[in-house]
């Protein structure tokens, strides 16, 4: 997170609430207690704020927003926290909705529309606050973004995020949450999906497995029952030439690799030793035609 000092707090107040935190076991107490004392509105709230944190409540819980890709983003009680890895799904994603990166644009229908003008369709699946997807438009500039959760809180927490962006929210099981007029419409389709197996679900860190909706952690048995249930569907939404990104591990790549192609994607691994992250990339094949439909050129 970034930190902009209060001019008015003195150092003896700030090195007060350092203490508090530190006795915690907060390992960024310092820059914590700026941007506690910054987000307080008076001194009763910090001694409140203070007390949430020292409990183990996460801080962006507490703040009610979370630093993601430069921006602010709302994030409410319960609701799961944007991870800073995740920027490499947002980078990938970007590259692609303009037309760069890897994509071959003498043939990927999607990436030669989208460099001429059309705004590119972005879905976030198990958008959570909306993050990724928020981040992907404001970085493009412009774009078409429609963004789903099954959780009723993650829901009303995207939707405050996605309206300074002019996207839209559902609520629902993935696809099937979204309206039928965006089936073969899709340019992108991102997914940090929970991808933790059940049984390393205890394991996660207090913060997470405390605080966070177990429905946005648990990924199942080896943690890809959402990626497998996404990438099943995906080519029916995507345009041809579009794409699926999922974040997942590294150890698990080589699996999600293997789902997106059994679902008849192109897959590629892309890993960020920076950020510690890993995103599988399908493409949707130009020339991709559903059993039974004909598929119409738009």
């Amino acid at each position: 997170m970034s930190v902009i000092p209060n001019p008015s707090a003195t150092s003896t107040h700030v090195d007060g609430v350092v203490g508090r935190l530190r006795a915690a076991g907060c390992v960024f107490a310092e820059d914590e207690a700026l941007l506690l004392i910054e987000g307080a509105a008076d001194r009763a709230d910090l001694d409140s704020m203070i007390g949430r944190r020292v409990a183990g409540l996460p801080l962006e819980h507490i703040l009610g927003w979370a630093e993601f890709c430069g921006l602010r983003i709302a994030v409410d009680e319960g609701v799961f926290v944007p991870r800073r890895r995740t920027g490499l799904l947002v980078e990938q994603a970007v590259a692609l909705a303009r037309g760069v990166g890897t994509a071959d644009r003498r043939h990927d229908s999607a990436a030669v529309r989208t460099s001429t003008g059309r705004l590119p369709v972005i879905v976030d699946m198990c958008c959570g606050s909306a993050a990724v997807g928020v981040a992907v438009v404001t970085a493009l500039g412009r774009a078409e973004l429609h963004a789903v959760d099954i959780d009723p809180a993650a829901v009303r927490c995207a939707v405050r995020n996605v309206e300074a962006v002019g996207g839209l929210v559902y609520q629902g099981d993935l696809y099937a949450a979204l309206p039928g007029s965006l089936r073969g419409r899709i340019d992108i389709v991102v997914a940090n999906a929970p991808y933790v197996p059940t049984v390393e679900i205890g394991m996660m860190p207090p913060e997470a497995r405390l605080f966070e909706a177990r429905v946005a952690l648990d990924g199942g048995l080896d943690g890809l029952d959402l990626q497998r249930r996404i990438a099943a569907e995906a080519s029916g939404w995507l345009v041809p030439g579009g794409w699926l990104l999922i974040e997942t591990s590294e150890r698990q790549a080589p699996i999600t690799a293997g789902i997106l192609e059994r679902a008849g994607l192109t897959a590629r691994v892309e890993h960020s030793a920076e950020l510690s992250a890993t995103v599988v990339i399908g493409t949707r094949s130009p020339a991709h035609r559903q059993k039974g439909r004909s598929q119409r050129v738009h």
